[in-house]
């Protein structure tokens, strides 16, 4: 799934360019190229598939020349995820009725590339022996109120769990309380199973959606106009919210992946390397003084910058935009975004 804007990741990330086509942690490959290099040690080429924005197509060619062209899908609108997981598992299973497939988002960071991959192989198995809805649950390691949770039900000795509630981002009493329980773990959006599995819960969760993507012949000439004429009826809600939160199937498997969304300019932070003043700096030609715990990124590379008294700040220099705002306020990067593009020709920043 390659289609979101990454509104609070703003700067770096615009409409024009997300920030799953951007090298954020300079690797030298962008968010969706190590999300294909992660998978395709596991899944061959011709079996990738990327959907997102139509605005992006060209784009993710671009990135992903391996992949066939006709395996990158451009939704006509943003309608959340359930809408391109139905799309994508009506593709995939007129392909091959009983394939199995994982759903991954694109622009997510896994340090533990080993651990995942033996999980993801856990993951096949259950969902293809078996009428689950599986997810990969990350070990939680702090009560942090940016991501979703799963409880699940504990029994002992075994590698997966049934889930028992889903939780969107609670307030920060609630995490604390959620991890001290011991039987919750963070929602990561990495969702295993069966073509069959995932048809009969949309047909008993979203019935109408589910009408909606039987209309349409795939992999067919007419899927594209065809998809362009159902999409503005399709109901905008997430996987979370329209079937897992819903269905009595889902399993999760923990797991300790090293992982991060890269949501925010803090968990950027958190995965950077830093200085001796615990400093994230993208750049060699930045002077800091009295400067402690801030992340500096200046897309030009040839500028000079000079910090002084700084302390836990976020500081993101391009083209159109400076930002300037304390790490802890990360979350309300959205709400700039909003009040930027109320302003006269605020969408040229965007």
């Amino acid at each position: 799934m390659a289609g979101g804007i990454g509104s609070r990741f703003w700067p770096l990330s615009t409409q024009k360019f997300p920030k799953q086509f951007q090298d954020i942690l300079g690797t030298g490959r962008t968010m969706i190229q190590q999300t294909y290099d992660r998978i395709s040690k596991m899944i061959p080429n011709e079996n990738i598939f990327v959907i997102t924005n139509k605005e992006y197509v060209s784009l993710s060619h671009q990135q992903l020349p391996e992949i066939p062209e006709e395996n990158i899908v451009g939704e006509p609108l943003m309608k959340n995820t359930a809408a391109c997981n139905l799309y994508m598992a009506n593709k995939i299973a007129e392909i091959n009725p009983d394939a199995t497939m994982v759903v991954l988002p694109a622009d997510h960071l896994i340090l533990k590339e080993n651990v995942f991959l033996e999980k993801l192989e856990l993951a096949f198995q259950q969902a293809s022996a078996n009428d689950y809805l599986v997810t990969l649950g990350i070990t939680p390691t702090r009560p942090d109120t940016g991501y979703g949770y799963i409880q699940f039900v504990d029994k002992k000795d075994s590698d997966y769990y049934k889930v028992k509630t889903f939780t969107e981002k609670p307030i920060l009493e609630l995490a604390k309380s959620f991890l001290e329980s011991g039987d919750f773990l963070w929602n990561a959006g990495i969702f295993i199973w069966n073509v069959k599995s995932i048809f009969s819960a949309f047909e008993t969760h979203l019935p109408e959606m589910t009408q909606h993507f039987t209309a349409c012949e795939y992999n067919a000439e007419s899927e594209k106009s065809c998809i362009e004429l159902i999409y503005p009826k399709v109901q905008k809600i997430s996987i979370d919210n329209g079937i897992l939160e819903k269905a009595k199937n889902v399993y999760v498997i923990p797991a300790d992946l090293g992982w991060s969304d890269l949501g925010t300019w803090t968990s950027v932070f958190e995965n950077s390397e830093k200085d001796e003043n615990e400093n994230s700096i993208n750049i060699k030609s930045a002077l800091t003084y009295q400067s402690q715990g801030n992340i500096i990124h200046v897309k030009n590379n040839n500028k000079a910058i000079v910090i002084d008294g700084l302390k836990d700040y976020i500081v993101v220099d391009t083209e159109k935009v400076l930002l300037i705002c304390p790490r802890e306020h990360d979350q309300l990067i959205k709400d700039y975004v909003l009040d930027l593009k109320s302003l006269k020709k605020g969408d040229h920043f965007m």
